[in-house]
């Protein structure tokens, strides 16, 4: 599929609509692509909504606000308020659920538009809780309905004029980088961002991502990244990561891995 097909699709889907247009925005390249094309297509409908929350790096927040300004948006920044329900705190394998029941259900109480995710076809290939809980308040998915993939998304993003942000890697909520069981908290989260943002100084390319279990904490890098950081650089990451976390989590078995894609959901790794 083209990128005017892609477009064309998007659109349509988004015509099929027949009230105000609600976007959910995380700041990620999947929801703010969507937010742009839907903004340049239909201006008048459509409102974006952008949650706040220790699980959303400040830096998210920023890139939504500076697009806002730069596209004339309507941009109502919310707080979700998942870090009031037990169920997420409580971190289960399908923490995700409860997220985003709490992002739609505030969403709902500020607007009767109709809902809609940047979820694309490549999530349909992963565990996903979050898309039952789209389903459960009629959130419509316009990627998965105009069958656009995460490929498709980085083209559209170039075409939309989004620049280096076609590129920009996956970015999770920062409660994804605590192991399943282990209760989410706002102080952990904080020292898991500090660390990320610190690495990403130095290796701004790199895949980072700091992991919190009950074994420790483990740091994911790229192959490249590994090599470089676990080489004469190794000392110093590990003082920094320990200075960062400091009464926070065990950092004196700090272990460095190879990076994977949702393994805080797995027990027992080191």
């Amino acid at each position: 599929m083209d990128t005017d097909t892609e477009a064309d699709r998007l659109r349509a889907t988004l015509d099929d609509i027949d009230r105000e247009i609600a976007v959910a925005v995380s700041g990620g390249i999947d929801s703010l692509t969507l937010a742009t094309l839907a903004h340049a297509h239909a201006p008048e409908r459509v409102i974006m909504f952008h949650a706040v929350s220790p699980a959303v790096p400040g830096d998210a927040t920023a890139r939504v606000e500076r697009i806002a300004s730069e596209q004339g948006w309507r941009l109502d920044v919310i707080d979700a308020g998942e870090f009031d329900d037990a169920d997420y705190r409580a971190n289960p394998v399908n923490r995700c659920f409860f997220c985003k029941t709490n992002l739609y259900g505030s969403i709902a109480r500020h607007t009767t538009a109709q809902i809609v995710s940047g979820a694309n076809v490549n999530d349909l290939g992963e565990y996903r809780p979050g898309l039952d809980a789209a389903r459960n308040n009629d959130v419509r998915h316009p990627y998965l309905e105009a069958q656009v993939d995460k490929a498709g998304v980085r083209r559209l993003a170039r075409a939309a004029g989004l620049g280096d942000l076609a590129e920009l890697p996956a970015a999770p909520c920062l409660s994804s980088r605590v192991e399943t069981g282990i209760p989410i908290r706002a102080d952990i989260l904080k020292a898991i961002h500090a660390v990320e943002r610190r690495l990403a100084e130095d290796f701004p390319r790199g895949t980072i991502r700091c992991r919190v279990r009950r074994t420790g904490v483990v740091i994911e890098l790229d192959p490249e990244t590994l090599k470089a950081v676990t080489g004469s650089r190794e000392a110093a990451v590990r003082a920094q990561v320990a200075d960062l976390f400091a009464g926070e989590a065990a950092t004196a078995d700090l272990v460095f891995a190879v990076y994977r894609n949702g393994s805080a959901f797995l027990h027992g790794i080191a």
